[in-house]
């Protein structure tokens, strides 16, 4: 076995600067001031604890030659780790909708007026600050790096959970009012903080080739679909409280994972890779590597015109999905009095639109069609769904617009094809505007700028559903 000694380069003998200074004499070190990422150092990677757990042949990427091919991310355990973290970025999220029953018709039982707008507050105190601090977390590095943001991020919402818990087994019907002010309180900050962990994690992402973006939108979609599972068996719970508490638990254990995983990413060789390829290609741009501040100046505007395209497409998806889903999408009713009894909306609804969204973030990674160039016709088309949905049997009560769709079939072949068209286009915007939009440099920053959009597009489509009624109460 060949031991390296310490500070040893990874360098093949024709590229190490201290074989090649035999042979070109004091000639190379004014060459190799020229290019600073051929010196014989430890390279440093992101996560900052291996600085001083790892021995220096780690920190040299051992066994990894920067010229030759890129090792392969072996058993997709990359891939599958950013799929977890994309699945712990709405955790928060879901936890809070799927427990409705348990606030509506358990802690807040004796205030209807609170109950009746839960979702309503829960859906303004989670994207209100997630898009102040996705926004504000692009142009203000809040905390310095990657790893202080994630992991002070994730230690704030595992205890914004506990919080939740204690709430949960203390008795607050005599004080509904202060309890329910407590929880959008929590709500408010545990997305204000998911806000900063998921755009992190995107930063993350833009590093790696482009399917690893879509890996974390794909987690994304798999939450909701587990979502689903848990709310039938929840039905098992007889006992509402004691539901919750497994709720939260669950959302503390898939934090924790996300905590653990992120810390071991350095220890993987295809990780370690493309870490320092990035690196090194900053390093290498003599304009980069000649300022004295400690991170260059991101040139925002020159970023956002090399990247409007792809950011459009990533708000336009978001926009349409959350102008009908779960507002609209889950208040249609069947045609067919007695279709699918008692799970019609469960199934037509929210089982099909996350599980065809799943599939829809697997079709992206296997297959990029549309195009960088097309994506954008693709999405657009997108917002045909809303009259569409608005032509199906919504909002019974009140409307005065004739209901078109009069095949429940025919409605639930649109819910598959609205669910695939999501996670697929979402997928695909979320990789394209990282991976070729703009220089390799940039990739970072435009994968936060993917983020932030996506939360807006969330926002306005959420603002936008508060129309919907009223659009289907005019007569032609």
């Amino acid at each position: 076995m060949v031991m390296r000694s310490e500070g040893e380069s990874l360098l093949r003998p024709e590229q190490n600067p201290v074989v090649m200074s035999q042979s070109r004499g004091a000639g190379w070190e004014a060459e190799g001031e020229k290019a600073p990422f051929l010196r014989n150092e430890p390279v440093k990677l992101t996560p900052a604890w291996e600085a001083t757990n790892l021995p220096n042949d780690t920190l040299n990427l051992k066994g990894i030659a920067m010229d030759l091919a890129p090792p392969k991310d072996r058993w997709n355990l990359i891939y599958l780790t950013l799929i977890l973290h994309g699945l712990g970025t709405l955790t928060a999220w879901n936890m809070f909708i799927t427990a409705k029953d348990y606030f509506v018709k358990y802690k807040l039982v004796d205030r209807p007026d609170l109950a009746d707008n839960y979702l309503a507050y829960v859906g303004w105190a989670s994207q209100l600050p997630n898009v102040v601090f996705n926004w504000l977390n692009i142009f203000v590095q809040i905390g310095g790096n990657l790893t202080t943001r994630i992991v002070w991020s994730l230690c704030i919402e595992v205890g914004i959970f506990v919080f939740t818990i204690i709430l949960a087994m203390l008795d607050t019907q005599s004080i509904p009012v202060v309890f329910f002010w407590l929880t959008m309180i929590s709500v408010l900050l545990l997305n204000a903080f998911n806000a900063i962990f998921q755009n992190s994690v995107y930063g993350v992402a833009a590093r790696l080739p482009p399917k690893y973006t879509g890996a974390v939108v794909f987690g994304s979609n798999i939450c909701g679909t587990l979502v689903v599972f848990l709310d039938w068996g929840s039905h098992m719970f007889g006992n509402k409280r004691t539901a919750a508490i497994y709720y939260f638990i669950a959302g503390i254990l898939v934090l924790l994972v996300c905590f653990d995983t992120y810390f071991a990413l350095p220890l993987n060789r295809f990780y370690r890779y493309h870490d320092t390829l990035q690196q090194r290609s900053l390093r290498a741009n003599p304009a980069l590597a000649a300022a004295p501040a400690p991170a260059p100046r991101v040139r925002y505007g020159a970023i956002l015109r090399q990247a409007w395209v792809q950011l459009y497409n990533i708000f336009a998806v978001f926009f349409v999905t959350l102008t009908i889903f779960p507002s609209v999408h889950s208040e249609i009713q069947p045609i067919t009095e007695g279709f699918l009894g008692a799970n019609f909306v469960r199934i037509t609804c929210f089982l099909t639109f996350n599980l065809t969204a799943m599939i829809g973030n697997i079709t992206a990674s296997l297959w990029q069609f549309p195009s960088r160039r097309w994506l954008s016709v693709f999405v657009t088309l997108r917002f045909l769904f809303i009259p569409f949905f608005l032509v199906c049997k919504y909002n019974v009560s009140a409307r005065r617009l004739p209901v078109l769709v009069t095949s429940d079939y025919v409605y639930w072949a649109g819910s598959a094809l609205f669910g695939w068209s999501s996670g697929h286009g979402s997928s695909l915007a979320m990789m394209y505007v990282s991976g070729g939009a703009v220089s390799p440099a940039h990739a970072p920053v435009a994968g936060m700028l993917g983020s932030a959009t996506l939360v807006s597009g969330i926002l306005a489509g959420l603002l936008f559903t508060f129309a919907c009624p009223l659009l289907t109460q005019l007569s032609f």
